[in-house]
């Protein structure tokens, strides 16, 4: 078969909170693909309804472009599993541990890598939110983070400076989910590390982003002129070379395939710390993955390519 007529199927939308950025993300993946002259590609809006359909529906490969819960945290990937089909990004395993920071960061810690010192607290273990409060502030100075650790996009996130804001972060947090995730707050140069790869990496350049809010929140991210990302980050050789072993180093102990971002705090002595690691990295017009593969000549086009092949990489050295 000649590799355009290949039958991709971009699956994009989904249930989570961040579907209005799978949809443009989905849209630029489509788009590019056509470009590229993929003439049997289409666009699959998966949504709370119909994913019966997907099962109908003729692939070769499916090109993930969903965010947050349902898209990033294995269930999509354990559905193609099942299926029997190809598809872009990190396995069942890789996508749930990655999704869920509290996993994430324990993992870290268990294989040596930098990560803020935390503490996590369950919500059936939280009677009186008050006395939550007091033990955070025991355990983690001011400021700190505090957490929904199994949210994207910077949903969920709280720098909290003064104590009166922790209760009322404590109190969102567990609307979202029954797990809170408390660290402390490094300060620091905001960088991130995409990576393309299945057993050999390509680690792209490291970029430094400035936001016009306190931090790199939802707002930042998906708002022309809210944020900016600096390519070469102003960082030193020394610091880049650390980020770049240590990312490629989080990569393999978390089990990443075909593409990761892993995002990091620089911190003012120069110590990298690992934040959290994003399986399907946004693919919009102001995304950071395809901002750092073109500074070295990726395109866009070229870039959706090589993650196609890369999912049927990985799907042939299961031995399918």
């Amino acid at each position: 078969m000649n590799q355009k007529d290949l039958k991709i199927v971009v699956i994009y939308g989904g249930v989570s909170s961040e579907r209005e950025v799978s949809l443009r993300s989905g849209k630029a993946v489509f788009d590019a693909l056509v470009r590229q002259g993929y003439r049997n590609t289409s666009l699959f809006d998966l949504t709370e309804h119909n994913l019966a359909e997907l099962f109908t529906i003729p692939m070769d490969v499916a090109y993930l472009a969903l965010h947050g819960w349902g898209g990033e945290d294995g269930r999509i990937q354990g559905v193609l599993d099942l299926m029997g089909v190809p598809y872009t990004g990190s396995s069942v395993e890789a996508s749930a541990i990655c999704m869920n920071k509290i996993r994430t960061k324990e993992i870290l810690r268990f294989a040596g890598l930098p990560t803020p010192r935390f503490v996590t607290l369950r919500r059936a273990d939280c009677k009186d939110l008050t006395v939550t409060k007091e033990e955070l502030l025991r355990c983690v100075d001011l400021p700190m983070v505090v957490k929904s650790p199994s949210q994207g996009s910077s949903v969920g996130v709280y720098i909290i400076k003064k104590e009166e804001e922790l209760l009322v972060a404590i109190q969102k947090i567990f609307a979202l989910g029954d797990d809170l995730l408390a660290e402390e707050f490094v300060d620091g140069v905001e960088l991130t590390l995409p990576i393309l790869g299945n057993n050999e990496l390509t680690v792209l350049p490291v970029i430094e982003i400035t936001s016009e809010n306190e931090f790199y929140d939802y707002e930042a991210k998906y708002t022309a002129g809210m944020c900016h990302h600096i390519l070469p980050a102003r960082i030193s050789e020394t610091a880049r070379a650390k980020i770049e072993k240590i990312g490629s180093e989080a990569y393999r102990v978390l089990g990443c395939r075909g593409l990761a971002r892993i995002d990091f705090i620089l911190s003012r002595d120069d110590e990298p710390m690992i934040i959290e690691i994003n399986t399907l990295p946004g693919m919009t017009e102001m995304s950071l993955f395809p901002d750092s593969a073109r500074s070295v000549g990726i395109s866009f086009e070229e870039l959706t390519e090589r993650i196609v092949f890369l999912a049927y990489e990985a799907y042939e050295q299961k031995g399918n």
